[in-house]
């Protein structure tokens, strides 16, 4: 489209020119004198009505007795004398008119007679040119398949370092050996060490594993150049490994470099168990990269990075010593690492003196490097709708529950009897956890709408935990049903608003007993095979490694850890029934109770928090 249109432009271009030139030749001032035939100048000049004939070639230009104008032609063969004398003009008439003859070697002649030629040939050569370049930018094209769209990094467009990553320490350390040993490779060659030959990046998406890379690229100062690991791939095969070779002899011409390769497991699978076999196009990009990441020439000095978030289905070979020496793992932030991150990401944006980020960490468990910055993006975004000059605290907090269950839903209408069944199925979660040790505070309450939940009871940990006790999943489970029992209790009923902390509630309990081995009865052993398909994207499937009674043993196990956590929740919301009522009452006229509200409500029921005994 971009050279359609630079061809049109000359095209236009052409055509003003064209015009432009014979508009020297057209007379547009004045009127524009009538045409006769040469019969009628014969007729004119023997009745003498004619006072001046001008002869320019085979055109003439007549001057009449009444001062006017005409114009005509004779013919090319015959002198005009001759012409006259055909159509029976006596010469005394003749005589009397003045005839002059203008010459046709001047200006006009030659290019009314070049011209149209020069403009053919113009056109011509225009046309073979535009042909010729359409071929050979055809061949070009055929000649580039093989090559690769490799970008070099701009350090001065994009400029990251270290100090632009909060937390991940131990990954920032392995990364500034590797860019010390590319600033300073001879002291590390002279004690016999040899240059690390790939680092591979592993973690969760949005953990900063392409950050990482980029501060890599601003703190090394060498050539960096990156890509994404699908662009190896095409519809015909040897294209993918035509493309490795020319991206690897490109970062060897620019020695000491670094190569990124971003979500390698595009071409990295596991091999021999692919449809195709040996020919698929994959595996062949894949093995030219094996290849010229530890094959025979081995005196280079190129390191490559390659970002990933399922090393699980990489080809060993490429996991070997020699091709990724090292393996960095990046995990989800900490407590402590998310306020600092959030401060990397609050830089620019005016916030509020109120604003406590750590409070903000408290609340955000889980939350990726990613998610942090679309959370204060939220929030600045929310302070702007509401013409607010600085971010405050309670834009961020709402940003949380924006990210974490989508846009609330205020102006859902939804009728008073539901309403009333909403508040008390959250007051029936909150309550519970309330109730139980093990179970997390409660943060927040609210029968907002938010996404597909119909409202919400936000329990979050004061503080990071990487294990989880049974104990701790039996609050969970007994958490799930607070909002069940207690619609069954005020309402002798219960709605599908229960669906979802039911599914949740029997998957958790089946993972307690078939996963984490914590059923009293079966044992300390799983249950259920994985099997990993590799070439449908190696997809766990379940395979029953147990026997049809053994099964219902499960079903049994499963059973009765719901129907303890059910019957703890049951009997927690009837023995603080003022309580319950309380909270729902507080939720219909505010719609959300934040945490020191809801405790707040509790201070006079005597509330006790207990475990769940076996």
């Amino acid at each position: 489209m971009k050279n359609l249109g630079k061809n049109l432009l000359g095209a236009f271009a052409l055509l003003v020119v064209i015009a432009f030139i014979f508009s020297l030749f057209v007379n547009i001032g004045g009127p524009t004198p009538k045409t006769i035939d040469i019969s009628q100048v014969a007729s004119d000049v023997s009745a003498g009505t004619v006072k001046n004939i001008t002869v320019n070639g085979n055109d003439l230009t007549l001057t009449l007795a009444d001062g006017t104008q005409a114009t005509s032609h004779k013919e090319s063969d015959a002198s005009l004398t001759d012409t006259m004398k055909n159509y029976g003009v006596t010469p005394e008439a003749l005589a009397k008119v003045d005839v002059s003859v203008q010459s046709q070697s001047g200006f006009n002649y030659w290019m009314g007679l070049l011209l149209p030629s020069v403009i053919t040939i113009i056109v011509m050569i225009a046309l073979f040119w535009w042909i010729f370049r359409q071929a050979r930018t055809g061949a070009n094209q055929a000649m580039s398949f093989g090559k690769i769209n490799i970008r070099l990094f701009s350090a001065n467009r994009d400029q990251a370092t270290f100090k632009d990553v909060a937390g991940l320490k131990e990954a920032k350390e392995e990364l500034e050996e590797v860019v010390d040993f590319l600033r300073h490779s001879k002291k590390f060659l002279d004690i016999g060490a040899r240059i690390p030959r790939g680092v591979l990046l592993m973690g969760p998406p949005g953990t900063g594993k392409t950050l990482l890379a980029r501060a890599v690229a601003g703190e090394s100062g060498v050539p960096f150049f990156h890509l994404s690991a699908s662009e190896f791939v095409e519809m015909f095969v040897g294209v993918g490994a035509s493309r490795v070779r020319d991206l690897f002899a490109t970062a060897k011409k620019a020695s000491p470099s670094i190569i990124f390769i971003d979500e390698i497991d595009a071409v990295g699978r596991e091999r021999g168990a692919g449809l195709g076999g040996g020919h698929d196009e994959r595996e062949q990009t894949l093995n030219q990269i094996l290849v010229e990441m530890d094959g025979f020439d081995r005196d280079t000095n190129v390191i490559v990075m390659a970002a990933t978030n399922r090393p699980d289905i990489l080809d060993p070979a490429l996991l070997r010593p020699g091709r990724f020496d090292r393996r960095v793992i990046l995990d989800i932030p900490d407590m402590k690492d998310r306020e600092e991150i959030m401060k990397i990401h609050s830089k620019g944006k005016p916030l509020d003196k109120n604003v406590d980020l750590k409070t903000v960490a408290i609340r955000t468990p889980g939350f990726s490097g990613a998610d942090l910055a679309n959370l204060i993006n939220e929030a600045a975004i929310f302070a702007a709708r509401n013409n607010r000059k600085t971010v405050t605290q309670e834009d961020i907090l709402d940003s949380i529950e924006k990210v974490m269950l989508g846009p609330a839903r205020k102006s859902r209408v939804i009728t008073t009897k539901e309403k009333e069944i909403t508040a008390y199925h959250e007051a029936g979660h909150a309550l519970v956890a309330a109730s139980l040790k093990d179970a997390d505070p409660v943060h927040k309450v609210s029968i907002i709408s938010r996404g597909m939940a119909g409202g919400y009871t936000l329990k979050l940990p004061m503080e990071d935990r990487h294990l989880k006790t049974r104990a701790e999943f039996l609050a969970d489970l007994a958490v799930s049903f607070g909002g069940y029992a207690a619609e069954s209790l005020v309402f002798k009923d219960v709605s599908t608003g229960s669906s979802s902390d039911i599914k949740e509630a029997t998957d958790l309990a089946r993972q307690m007993v078939t996963r984490y081995g914590m059923s009293e009865k079966l044992g300390t052993r799983t249950f259920g095979a994985t099997q990993e398909m590799v070439f449908l994207g190696r997809e766990l499937t379940a395979e029953k490694d147990y026997s049809e009674t053994v099964g219902t043993e499960i079903d049994a196990e499963i059973n009765k850890l719901i129907k303890r956590t059910f019957d703890f929740a049951k009997k927690a919301i009837s023995s603080q029934r003022g309580a319950l009522d309380k909270i729902a009452k507080a939720l219909i006229e505010k719609e959300t109770l934040e945490k020191d509200e809801f405790y707040a409500l509790l201070k006079n029921f005597n509330l006790k928090p207990t475990a769940i005994t076996a």
